[in-house]
């Protein structure tokens, strides 16, 4: 089983690197003259996409085919105030540089809209936002020229007092979401709120695929274990054109491995917190559980020391290999598990 690793958004590795360099709405009403404040705003959008691209190539240097882009890329964009602004043509250019070199060096990119997306909400204000807030993203993948591999990962979302009702009103709000963006939706279990099984059953309901977070089944493990529910997270991989069980390339037509998320727990009094790095240990154990299940999966590292985190763990793999457990280093963001 081939098992890429990949980082979040940010660099630990390269100075001057922040692809999310933004501006306060308080500053941006203080400006006596707004066309030039939102030609200031289209020129921060394109130092971060050039950041981004900068990132990838960064990315493609140390092996690593899979990224998550940060969703600060255009500063404001989603802000109420801001309805009438559309930059997406100005910064066409600068996404299709990004698009392109995704796809000519085979890599996975994707997006994770933060916590204030959320579908299983009962306020159609917070709704409607949150699905305005989806469409920012896909509109931003759309413009980069990816299919729909190119995934948004979210949370299930709150209980609000009654998680059965909640889970139901998160398939039924899910339902009236255009499919453009519901294609790209992945659904990631949550570390105090939606355990792993009950992730599952939503993402079965709606035909969404599953990214399994061991981190977060770690302190909300529910039940079930997650090695028991890995091949019903598999099978939520099986889409048109994501086979996962075909081709041995991300850029195969067929061909889209599940992805999971990694991190470690920052200590024993703040379990939920990531670490600066990953322990290998809790990792190494779950991959040898599943080896075989399929030809590949992919980790997202979510650890403070983002790429720093990563270069880490791929030098403890390494010794760890060399201690004779059945493991191949194949290169700088990529190992086998043997067996």
């Amino acid at each position: 089983m081939i098992v890429r690793f990949g980082f979040v958004a940010m660099s630990t590795l390269l100075q001057n690197a922040s692809p999310s360099r933004t501006m306060t709405m308080k500053s941006f009403s203080k400006l006596e003259d707004r066309d030039a404040g939102l030609r200031r705003l289209e020129q921060l959008a394109e130092e971060n996409l050039n950041t981004t691209l900068r990132l990838l190539k960064h990315c493609f240097y140390m092996d690593v085919k899979v990224y998550r882009i940060t969703s600060k890329l255009i500063p404001l964009l989603t802000h109420e105030a801001m309805s009438d602004w559309n930059p997406y043509p100005t910064l066409a250019p600068a996404f299709e540089s990004i698009g392109s070199y995704a796809k000519e060096h085979r890599m996975r990119v994707s997006f994770h809209p933060d916590h204030f997306t959320v579908l299983s909400t009962p306020r159609e204000e917070v709704f409607r936002n949150s699905v305005k807030d989806l469409d920012h993203h896909v509109r931003m993948l759309e413009a980069m020229g990816l299919d729909d591999r190119a995934t948004c990962n979210i949370h299930v979302g709150g209980s609000y007092g009654d998680k059965e009702t909640s889970a139901e009103r998160f398939i039924r709000q899910y339902q009236t979401i255009e499919d453009r963006i519901t294609n790209r939706i992945t659904l990631e279990n949550d570390d105090k709120t939606f355990t792993v099984l009950e992730t599952l059953e939503i993402s079965e309901a709606v035909g969404a695929p599953m990214v399994l977070d061991i981190h977060h089944h770690a302190v909300n493990p529910g039940n079930e274990s997650e090695v028991a529910l890995w091949p019903r997270i598999l099978r939520t991989w099986e889409r048109a054109g994501w086979n996962y069980r075909n081709g041995v390339e991300i850029g195969d037509a067929e061909w889209l491995p599940p992805k999971l998320h990694v991190s470690s727990p920052r200590s024993l009094t703040d379990p939920r917190s990531h670490a600066d790095l990953v322990d290998p240990e809790p990792l190494l154990r779950f991959m040898y559980e599943i080896a075989g299940s399929t030809p590949a999966i992919d980790f997202m590292i979510e650890a403070k020391y983002k790429d720093g985190a990563l270069t880490q763990l791929m030098s403890d793999l390494r010794d760890i290999e060399k201690s004779g457990a059945p493991i191949r280093v194949i290169d700088g963001g990529s190992v086998e598990v043997l067996g």
